[in-house]
């Protein structure tokens, strides 16, 4: 299925049950009194979870959504049947924005989270409401209120434990083939991955973490070049990103130190809490240096880039060096507090 990460939707909750006007008539009641019920309230529409979805495209056919209308209300002081609610499910990890305003109205991130996104309207009051010691025969009624109407705009971001982050073609995609189960397109040519992709590594029988791995990110993505930055939001909601660099370049160490420094700016170009958060080099395919040429290397790269955080050396291709990153991640998130969602902020620039 084509990975969707954006839809616009109209939501029409229903309307409210208009009030009935009725005078009881019975035989040897002549003056029975009103007794017009209220109307049934309007049926309101919902976001719910569904851990089933991972994409946003059952939204590219079906646009419009509505609540169902409450009943009039009835003779005999009978109540309108209230409308049935809608429930729309989306994946785990959508905002919700009002289309029109931009205004921010909710996110779902756990799995029984449900957001109420157009209110049904309220029923309208029979005559028998009216009814009072000095008006015993009220002909007055009211109608039932619109149901709220908006259209939104869903935006998904995956929620994932690590990012991978990197230019095309440095390996991001063969490394999350060599850790999970996970099996995106690998091959020999820029932006072959065009949707992020989730994979799932088991460190234990009862512990895991989520791997996400986005298209590439060339400069100029903060303003829109390539494919990366419809996807950088993917990365707001991580607790650790991975930057994987080239280490196998003929230009010796001036071309993965250029992807770091470029790909940092732009990081800060589109979120100061992005570039901020907890941030791993990883050099990858040491398999295209001989051994005694690794070492050297690494640290000219770590010495000119001046990084304090950890550095790992793996080849993705034969998985030298996997373990190892994988065990030092489990790690780095025993010590951490359990996971949580990123401010929304850090996704929005």
């Amino acid at each position: 299925m084509k990975f969707v990460d954006e839809a616009i939707i109209r939501v029409e909750a229903g309307d409210g049950g208009n009030g009935c006007m009725s005078f009881r008539r019975e035989k040897f009641l002549p003056r029975g009194g009103p007794d017009g019920g209220d109307g049934g309230r309007g049926g309101s529409v919902y976001l719910v979870v569904d851990e089933g979805l991972n994409t946003l495209a059952d939204f590219r056919c079906t646009r419009k959504f509505h609540g169902e209308n409450g009943q009039r209300g009835m003779a005999r002081q009978c109540t309108g049947k209230s409308g049935e609610e809608r429930l729309i499910k989306v994946p785990l990890g959508t905002l919700v924005f009002d289309a029109d305003t931009d205004e921010f109205i909710g996110e779902l991130v756990s799995a029984k989270d449900t957001l109420l996104v157009a209110k049904g309207g309220s029923h309208g009051l029979g005559n028998a409401h009216f009814k009072s010691s000095t008006n015993r025969a009220p002909r007055k009624t009211t109608k039932g209120q619109e149901g709220g109407k908006r259209n939104l705009r869903l935006e998904l971001q995956v929620l994932a434990d690590v990012g991978l982050l990197g230019m095309p073609n440095v390996g991001k995609s063969t490394l999350l083939r060599a850790v999970s189960a996970a099996r995106p397109r690998v091959a020999d040519y820029p932006f072959t991955t065009l949707y992020p992709v989730l994979g799932v590594v088991r460190t234990d029988a009862d512990r895991n973490f989520v791997i996400a791995d986005i298209p590439g990110l060339i400069e100029g993505a903060s303003e829109g070049a390539g494919l990366g930055i419809r996807f950088l939001k993917h990365l707001a909601r991580t607790r650790l990103l991975l930057h994987i660099v080239d280490m196998g370049s003929p230009n010796d160490v001036a071309r993965p130190v250029s992807d770091v420094r470029k790909l940092e700016e732009e990081l800060k170009r589109y979120s100061e809490q992005l570039v901020t958060r907890e941030r791993w080099l990883v050099l990858n395919k040491i398999d295209l240096l001989s051994s005694d040429k690794r070492a050297p290397r690494a640290r000219a790269i770590v010495d000119k880039l001046r990084w304090r955080a950890p550095v790992f050396q793996v080849s993705a291709l034969t998985g030298a060096g996997c373990q190892e990153l994988i065990g030092a991640i489990d790690g780095w998130f025993e010590g951490h507090k359990p996971r949580q969602a990123a401010e929304r902020g850090a996704g929005n620039g």
